[in-house]
């Protein structure tokens, strides 16, 4: 009976080349780590949202939310077709994201959207980034699966700075 290489038993095949492979994969587990990161940001501030827009806001966050963490498990399935690793822990997302925590005891709601704005911002052009590194990779799935994230990433954007203009 052969012995069982453990690097062997999660490696999916692919005809990528291997070097494009890994910068394809760390891009995404960046994303993947971003994204957990700004879910959670993004459900802190609906659940300490107050004010007298409380519903409207609280409704919004909480509609970006859903949308954030139904990107997560389809990008970490993307790495793993890839033949590669992915999030395994909490402490792993730490490592690798780039969100910044908010762990303030009060933040006002036109800080919380002006936060989550500028925090999707980064992350469409973290996306855009992680984009180019699968087009040089000739990695087309990848690419297109962030095409319609961005495009969602945006739309929360444009919806956060419209509704910061009405707090001027």
């Amino acid at each position: 009976m052969k012995a069982i290489n453990q690097t062997d038993v999660l490696d999916t095949p692919s005809d990528l080349k291997e070097k494009g492979i890994q910068k394809v994969a760390e891009a995404v587990n960046g994303l993947v780590a971003d994204a957990f990161a700004l879910y959670i940001k993004t459900k802190n501030y609906h659940w300490h949202m107050s004010g007298r827009h409380f519903r409207d806001y609280h409704l919004l966050l909480d509609e970006q939310a859903d949308q954030i963490f139904a990107t997560i498990d389809p990008l970490a399935e993307r790495v793993r077709k890839l033949g590669e690793n992915t999030i395994r822990s909490v402490a792993h997302i730490a490592q690798l994201q780039r969100v910044k925590d908010n762990d303030e005891d009060f933040v006002a709601p036109k800080d919380m959207l002006v936060d989550l704005m500028n925090e999707n911002k980064k992350m469409a052009k973290s996306m855009r980034d992680a984009h180019k590194i699968a087009d040089d990779a000739e990695d087309v799935a990848t690419a297109s699966l962030l095409e319609v994230y961005i495009d969602e990433t945006e739309r929360r954007t444009w919806f956060l700075f419209e509704t910061t203009r009405e707090l001027n």
